[in-house]
């Protein structure tokens, strides 16, 4: 087994929930194997406090989380990445830096929990189902065997995993 550490980055508009989330997941899950990192195209410039809420609740180190530009990733002596998942809509149909090294990309598109609207209840589990779609993205990305598939195959298993679940608003 290769001792390689795939770096992935997550991105959506803001940088302040969805594109958080599963930076830490992979972060959680992908330990040893991959290294997350989001970014946005328009950071907000703060994480959603409900995001940083639910990572907290649910033992995630959240002194990684802030809210940051794309442009830090194709920057001259960016970690160059492997693979970029964009994770909203608007994001993916944004025109994306040139992202140095050529990384895989494909879209996973989740609904925006931060433009949930109704009570705080219904506030948070906006947020839970968020987190609950990208981990089950997640664990079906850190599972596939990156060093056996060929690129090809790869991008097409990448795609599947984003048509899994609903479509982001």
């Amino acid at each position: 087994m290769s001792d390689r550490i795939y770096n992935v980055l997550f991105l959506c508009t803001g940088n302040a929930a969805r594109s958080i989330l599963a930076e830490a997941i992979l972060n959680r899950l992908g330990a040893g194997k991959f290294k997350a990192y989001s970014a946005g195209s328009q950071p907000k410039g703060q994480v959603h406090p409900l995001a940083l809420q639910l990572l907290k609740n649910l033992n995630h180190d959240t002194s990684f989380a802030r809210s940051k530009s794309w442009e830090e990733f194709a920057a001259p002596g960016a970690p160059e990445m492997d693979f970029v998942f964009t994770v909203c809509d608007n994001a993916a149909n944004e025109s994306c830096p040139i992202w140095p090294g050529q990384p895989m990309t494909a879209h996973w598109g989740v609904p925006d929990p931060a433009a949930a609207e109704g009570t705080d209840v219904e506030k948070h589990l906006a947020f839970a189902e968020a987190y609950r779609m990208l981990g089950n993205r997640i664990s079906i990305f850190v599972s596939l065997p990156m060093n056996v598939v060929d690129s090809l195959a790869l991008q097409k298993r990448l795609d599947e995993i984003g048509r899994s679940l609903p479509k982001a608003s």
